[in-house]
């Protein structure tokens, strides 16, 4: 009698074990360990290697993958600039298709993003443009197909505006910036961003993200949110929620949409045409002013218009980012172009 109600408790216990390894292995896999301010620990798909900086006096170091040809090199090269919300990783399919094609990628995470440092500066795009010639510089690259996605759309026209003779081309993804927010987007202090910067969790950037995607959230974009969600859980995390807001400020006050007139290289731009990103945009209470904003096919259309010769592909059915959502249409716009 002793021996079966002992074994009925053994079974009982090894059930109450089983269940609890599952339920820790099932967390450990949506809540990967936290994450300091520069990604320590998280591998990329491609070697990393560091620029040493030194900016208002703070010695830094700039992030960046240089990926050789893996098939015959054409001697040219593509420059990816990330997202605000993103690193240089996710641009790894883009890279793949670009060395399969002959070129050299480099891919930096701008100071402020990714396994770059995150200091407390004066943010501006002619600075972050700046920091990206010296590594161009640096790697004895002259020239360079340039690339922005978002926020790297945004420092992909400036770059070009200050270094024309160093762009070969410039290819605008679904960029923001092709309008001006201060016009309807409320302004906040820095502290004001900050604090609520620091609020992030996993749930609140997953919500933010879910926008990207206005026809279903994929469970394969997990891959680029959970790291950024593992930074909310580290010691560090008050250092990035500092950077996001100077960054958010950069953006809101440093407009590049009066100067597209100005581009004088060879452009395209690829836009998903359900994209509705607005900077901002949980500012904007008035929904008549938040229905105004962030209208991507038109902003495209018009902005194109501006740029001399420019060529447009508006991607149907696609959010805002293309690489992602829609990488066979995108890497086919893209090779054709750069080819």
């Amino acid at each position: 009698m002793l021996y079966l109600v002992y074994s009925r408790f053994l079974m009982k216990f090894l059930f109450l074990l089983l269940a609890l390894c599952g339920t820790i292995a099932a967390t450990a896999q949506t809540a990967p360990a936290p994450l300091n301010a520069t990604l320590d620990g998280y591998e990329y798909p491609f070697p990393v290697k560091y620029l040493p900086l030194r900016l208002e006096g703070q010695a830094l170091r700039m992030a960046y993958m240089d990926v050789p040809a893996s098939a015959k090199a054409n001697s040219r090269t593509v420059l990816l600039l990330h997202g605000k919300n993103f690193f240089g990783a996710y641009w790894r399919e883009t890279v793949k298709a670009l060395t399969a094609a002959g070129f050299r990628v480099v891919v930096p995470d701008q100071i402020g993003f990714g396994k770059s440092s995150k200091p407390d500066i004066h943010y501006s795009f002619h600075q972050l443009a700046h920091n990206t010639k010296h590594l161009l510089d640096t790697l004895g690259i002259q020239r360079a197909v340039i690339v922005g996605h978002s926020i790297g759309g945004m420092l992909a026209t400036r770059f070009a505006l200050m270094y024309p003779t160093a762009t070969e081309k410039l290819v605008l993804e679904n960029p923001i910036g092709l309008e001006d927010y201060r016009v309807g987007v409320p302004f906040q202090t820095i502290d004001q961003a900050e604090a609520s910067e620091r609020k992030s969790t996993e749930e609140s950037i997953r919500k933010y993200h879910a926008t990207y995607y206005p026809h279903g959230y994929p469970k394969a974009h997990d891959e680029w949110l959970l790291p950024l969600a593992a930074q909310t859980r580290h010691p560090d995390f008050p250092q990035v929620a500092r950077a996001n807001a100077l960054t958010f400020h950069m953006i809101y006050q440093q407009p590049v949409s009066y100067e597209f007139s100005r581009i004088t290289v060879p452009t395209l731009l690829i836009i998903g045409q359900d994209d509705r990103t607005v900077v901002g945009k949980g500012l904007v209470k008035d929904p008549k002013v938040l229905a105004t904003l962030g209208q991507y096919p038109e902003l495209g259309r018009r902005n194109a218009a501006q740029i001399k010769g420019a060529k447009l592909v508006p991607l149907v059915g696609v959010g805002h980012i293309p690489h992602l959502e829609a990488t066979p249409r995108f890497l086919e716009a893209l090779l054709a172009f750069v080819k």
